[in-house]
């Protein structure tokens, strides 16, 4: 497979990506044939796929303007994919800074590329697994002030993290680096509403990329949220979370996503 100058030698171009297959589901062209394919072995499987990356790339969208009202002007996205259209930094009003990460090196390469001079964002490639490393990263720790609220998003992520890796334990170690008043946005794929064949069809399709698919339910994910004060309307299907008036929020639970927005209390 011909290797175009975007994309870096350290990645593999013959494995499907995760990220890249997101990337195809938005309608980006930073994805490889073995992306597309696999994207659309999953489109065959669940034909809602890319509606369902869409419906959670607006429910983040909306996340991070509300975040904003609240003034909230730092962000630190984790699992931040390829950069598209109506990233954190396009949204979050003029003056915010922006720390994003990713574990997909092309994901990371496209982002240096995209932000290269933008002074009030940095890219780090990091693993959500080692959010230590995360929050003392000196370049996150150049743009961010962690003694000042900071919304952390981890958006579509964390089915990517087995059970095993204990993801509502990292997500508690990222809690507590931050201060009084910061939030967590977190959305993640559930297989509540589907049938056993849709589970079955979907986790086939993601054993062939190096993130396998973990769904949780909704009484699982709710734990994750210790420590934050839920904002209405809780934990929903993402395009019940504040839709726009124009959105269309009709059977919103085939979307799969679950997400909600919670703010952290006094220590």
């Amino acid at each position: 497979m011909h290797r175009p100058e975007w994309a870096p030698e350290t990645i593999d171009i013959e494995r499907p990506s995760v990220a890249r297959m997101y990337d195809y589901y938005l309608g980006g062209s930073h994805n490889f044939a073995v992306d597309r394919s696999a994207a659309q072995a999953m489109i065959a499987a669940v034909p809602e796929a890319p509606l369902m990356a869409q419906a959670n790339r607006a429910f983040m969208r909306r996340a991070v303007r509300y975040l904003a009202a609240q003034g909230v002007r730092q962000f630190l996205d984790i699992g931040s994919g390829i950069p598209t259209v109506g990233n954190v930094h396009e949204i979050a009003p003029a003056g915010a800074r922006v720390a994003y990460v990713d574990i997909d090196p092309i994901a990371v390469a496209h982002a240096r590329e995209i932000l290269a001079g933008n002074d009030r964002t940095v890219v780090v490639q990091a693993d959500l697994r080692e959010p230590e490393r995360i929050v003392h990263d000196p370049g996150i720790r150049a743009l961010l002030d962690f003694d000042a609220p900071i919304a952390v998003l981890i958006v579509a992520v964390t089915h990517f993290i087995p059970d095993t890796d204990d993801p509502a334990g990292l997500i508690a170690r990222l809690r507590d680096a931050l201060a009084p008043g910061s939030y967590l946005v977190l959305s993640q794929a559930s297989d509540e509403g589907r049938t056993d064949e849709e589970r079955a069809e979907g986790q086939a399709v993601y054993r062939q990329t190096d993130n396998p698919l973990s769904a949780r339910d909704r009484a699982t994910l709710l734990p994750w949220f210790d420590g934050f004060e839920l904002i209405h309307p809780g934990l929903v299907w993402v395009p019940l979370w504040r839709p726009d008036p124009t959105d269309d929020i009709e059977d919103a639970e085939r979307v799969v996503f679950l997400g909600g927005v919670g703010r952290l209390g006094p220590a």
